[in-house]
Formats: structure tokens, C-alpha cells, sequence
């Protein structure tokens, strides 16, 4: 792992806030990240450094084991960070459970008795047990395509020494509240304990005029006064089948759906696909001439009805 103080790996200040640290990660990893630079050898390791800043630095609990014993910080028992209680080497110094300095360090070295001091005790001769290695959490950014359809996808992350991509599946109809665990593919288990593992959390673009609701897709699509009124066949896009032909009954009002059964999204099970709703929108003419505003009052005196009889 990286022996270089993380704050300095990050670029902030000992005392940065939790937001400023995010921050910092996702202007450096943009940067730094081995996708965007294929010519740069130095910039996979670059970016599993601040990776690992950002996980030790992103999380409170081992930021406090970090600021008090540097890159010992994973080698500390649980509930020792943060006490406040160990100020220097004197004796007298004891941890959230009774256990002194000397005893929290001889743990250290293996359980053996500190290294300070020729005294044992009971918890000092305990054997320690092997120990599942820590989870590594990534997100990744995937395009509206793939969020719907599902695919192939791929993620490099620092795990202990060593630098690794992995290819993974990413389900049809995933959202941005889905987690995919990558099992056994994060960082070492202590004393022969299993590796722990990746969890990967995927962010899925927003589309330029498709939106989800479930598995269906939903796609504004514009119409003219006369297109509504008359009735007309307009051509609409399908996420993946091209272009269309919708008809667009006469006398439709704005906001009226129709529905394209069976061209929306995969369902995660792969055994439906949902429908593709055409949400119509009329779209009033702008800059009329005086004589368009002639001919729209000749119709207004045609109506034989007004809208908003029986409404109010």
C-alpha cells in the first residue's frame, strides 16, 4: 500500500470537512483515471493511491484510527480509535474495554506482549484468529443503455498491493439504487482469513428524452394544433428498434398516451419487456403572421363548443 501521508495524496488539509475530501477524490480521479489516460503508465498507479486515500479518508471511523496511528490504522482493534485515551507511551493509558496501551500493541505484534514491556496477561496469550479482509467500495457510471438492456461492464480498484481490473455483469434494469458484489475480490483477509469483498455501486445517465417509470420508457413526443385536431401518423425513436410510426387519433389532447406495447425495458428476470408510452404534447405555433392570426379566428368562431364548459 501507499506510504504517502493520505491528505497530501488527496491534496486537503488535516482538518478537511467529509464533503471537501469527496470532493477533491472526484476531481483527482477524473483526472487520474487509467481509462482516460491509456498513454500514461504512472496514472493506474496514481489512481490507486487516491483510491485508497479516499477509503480510509472517506470513513470516519478509520479516518480516527488513521489520524492517531498513521498507516498502522487497520492493524488497531475495534473501538480504539477516537477514545482519546492514548496521548503517549505512560503507563496507565487504557482502551474502551480496560485493556492498557501495552496490551492494544502486543496485540499488534501478534498477541505476544507488548513490545514496551516484559509483562503478560490473559488477553496478551490469546491466539489471534484470522480475520475476513475489508470490503472495497467503487461506484461506476454506465450509460441509459446499459441500465435498461444490462451488459458487459468493467471497474479497477486497489486491492492491498496490487492493482486490478474486473469485468463484471451489470442486470437489464438496474437503477441507481443497485449494489453489485463482486465476492472474494477485495482486500486481503489477516491470518489467512478470506479476502473481502468488491461492492460496486452503479450510477446510471439520464437519457436525453427517454425516462424510466419501472420497465416501461417514457418519451414526450411534440405535435402541431393541426396533428392533434386532424389526426396524423408521426414517426417516434425506440430505445432499440429504431424509428416508428405512431398514429395519432383526430381530436387527441395534450397529455394523451399511447402505447407501444412491448418496446420498453428488460424486466431484471429477462422474461417481459415493458411498454413504450408516446406522452403527446401540442405544440403551439409561435410568431404568427397576421394572417395566421386571421385563419385562428375564423376557427375560434367555428367551435361548436368551449373547453371549459362543464369543468367549473
Amino acid at each position: 500500500m501507499s506510504q504517502r501521508d493520505y491528505y497530501d495524496v488527496l491534496g486537503v488539509s488535516r482538518s478537511a470537512s467529509a464533503r471537501e475530501i469527496r470532493k477533491a477524490y472526484k476531481k483527482l480521479a477524473r483526472r487520474y483515471h487509467p481509462d482516460a489516460n491509456a498513454d500514461d503508465a504512472d496514472s493506474e498507479q496514481k489512481f490507486a493511491e487516491l483510491t485508497e486515500a479516499q477509503e480510509v479518508l472517506g470513513d470516519s471511523e478509520k479516518r480516527k484510527k488513521y489520524d492517531q496511528f498513521g498507516h498502522n490504522w487497520n492493524r488497531v482493534p475495534e473501538g480504539t480509535a477516537g477514545t482519546g485515551t492514548f496521548h503517549g507511551f505512560g503507563g496507565g493509558a487504557t482502551g474502551p474495554d480496560g485493556s492498557s496501551f501495552e496490551d492494544i500493541i502486543g496485540n499488534m505484534f501478534g498477541g505476544g506482549g507488548s513490545p514496551f514491556s516484559g509483562r503478560g496477561s490473559s488477553r496478551r496469550s490469546q491466539r489471534p484468529q484470522p480475520q475476513k479482509g475489508e470490503d472495497l467500495r467503487t461506484n461506476v457510471h454506465v450509460p441509459f443503455f446499459v441500465g435498461v438492456e444490462g451488459g458487459e461492464h468493467e471497474v479497477t480498484v486497489r486491492a492491498g498491493e496490487k492493482t486490478q481490473r474486473l469485468n463484471f455483469r451489470i442486470p437489464p434494469g438496474i437503477d441507481g439504487e443497485k449494489t453489485i458484489r463482486l465476492a472474494g475480490q477485495g482486500h486481503p483477509g489477516h491470518l489467512g482469513g478470506p479476502p473481502g469483498d468488491v461492492l460496486v455501486k452503479v450510477e446510471v445517465a439520464a437519457h436525453p428524452y427517454f425516462r424510466r417509470e419501472g420497465i416501461n420508457l417514457i418519451l414526450e413526443a411534440p405535435v402541431s394544433v393541426t396533428e392533434a385536431t386532424l389526426g396524423a401518423k408521426i414517426e417516434v425513436p425506440t430505445l432499440t428498434e429504431g424509428t416508428v410510426v405512431v398514429s395519432v387519433p383526430p381530436g387527441t389532447s395534450s397529455g394523451a398516451k399511447l402505447r407501444l406495447r412491448g418496446k420498453g425495458a428488460l424486466s431484471p428476470s429477462k422474461r417481459r419487456r415493458g411498454d413504450q408510452i408516446v406522452v403527446i404534447k401540442i405544440a403551439v405555433p409561435q410568431n404568427l403572421t397576421e394572417e395566421m392570426r386571421r385563419v385562428l379566428r375564423s376557427l375560434e368562431k367555428l367551435a361548436l363548443q368551449n373547453p371549459r364548459d362543464g369543468l367549473w
